[in-house]
């Protein structure tokens, strides 16, 4: 598949999806990176910004199956994963499949159930499978988890765990809209609903032709040292108890490499790097005595972008020359 080919898909998907989703390019864009790197993305905001439509609208946008869970505090991860039950008529257990049997998996309000249930999506989110009863099934390419939850302050919340958070690639914030866009909004929504007329715009095995043309964007030795001394800088931050874990630098690559083909190109630049940093190294963080707030988190990744030296070559010139 063709670089242009590509590029003009996804800016058809991307498209499609603000018919309904007003003025959120970049989180649109930011969704799609995370869709083309095969991670998981978690969105965190406050209710009403979109977040659900948002993924209906991409799941509608690919042809994908949608599935939904709503977590609540009494949720048990049978309820998200499936399990068999005695079928009385045929005389044998049967399998009944849980919502993670999907391509775009929303898990709403993820922070409200019980961590033993929010760990029912680890062996989903990392290996593309899940156990049930003993027996192991492989999900549906594309697999793709949307989580969004609630600020942590929330009354009824519960903190996702560390390992559950490096399971996402990014975690950004949907934010509300400013006055022109949701003039535009009341405007689009005053007489039917989009999303009603929305139509699939690319299919399931394009969109697994644009994941592997991914792995083909070039990232240059000089924008890989880059991208490590970044890494270990929080590794060795007074202020970090636990910086970026080697799962992490891989998915920044690959987050990089994704949102690199978005743009237009076949190779990453630093721009790309310090652009993606925030949502894809902030939540991964442990900070000294296990807290930490967001903006504390926000000023020391900004720190490390500013103390680390950017490379400068002309990279456009140099990575044509080097590919």
């Amino acid at each position: 598949m063709e670089l242009e080919i590509v590029t003009r898909q996804i800016r058809a998907v991307k498209e499609n999806i603000e018919k309904v989703i007003i003025g959120k390019g970049k989180v649109i864009e930011q969704v799609l990176t995370v869709l083309l790197a095969g991670g998981n993305i978690l969105l965190e905001d406050v209710p009403g910004t979109g977040k659900t439509m948002l993924s209906k609208s991409l799941a509608k946008s690919i042809q994908g199956e949608f599935g939904r869970i709503q977590f609540t505090a009494d949720l048990l991860p049978s309820d998200v994963t499936g399990l068999h039950f005695y079928n009385q008529k045929i005389g044998e257990f049967v399998l009944q499949k849980g919502p993670v049997f999907s391509n775009i998996l929303l898990a709403d309000e993820i922070n409200r159930a019980t961590p033993r249930t929010q760990s029912s999506l680890l062996e989903c989110m990392e290996e593309k499978q899940v156990t049930i009863d003993g027996e192991t099934l492989k999900l549906d390419k594309p697999f793709f988890v949307i989580a969004t939850e609630n600020p942590v302050e929330t009354t009824g919340t519960f903190p996702l765990p560390e390992a559950q958070l490096d399971r996402f690639m990014m975690k950004i914030s949907v934010g509300l809209p400013d006055l022109e866009e949701e003039k535009a909004l009341v405007e689009r929504f005053l007489t039917g609903n989009p999303y009603e007329n929305l139509i699939s715009v690319i299919t399931i095995q394009e969109l697994l032709e644009m994941q592997e043309k991914i792995k083909d964007i070039f990232i240059s030795e000089e924008v890989r040292d880059y991208i490590l001394r970044l890494i270990f800088a929080t590794r060795k931050h007074r202020g970090i108890r636990v910086g970026v874990s080697p799962r992490g630098t891989l998915a920044f690559l690959r987050a990089l490499q994704a949102y690199a083909l978005i743009q237009g190109r076949n190779f990453v630049v630093p721009e790309d790097v310090k652009y993606l940093a925030p949502s894809v190294l902030e939540h991964r963080l442990i900070m000294v005595g296990n807290y930490g707030s967001q903006k504390d988190k926000t000023g020391i990744i900004s720190e490390i972008l500013l103390e680390i030296p950017v490379p400068t070559e002309e990279f456009a010139e140099k990575n044509e020359m080097d590919r």
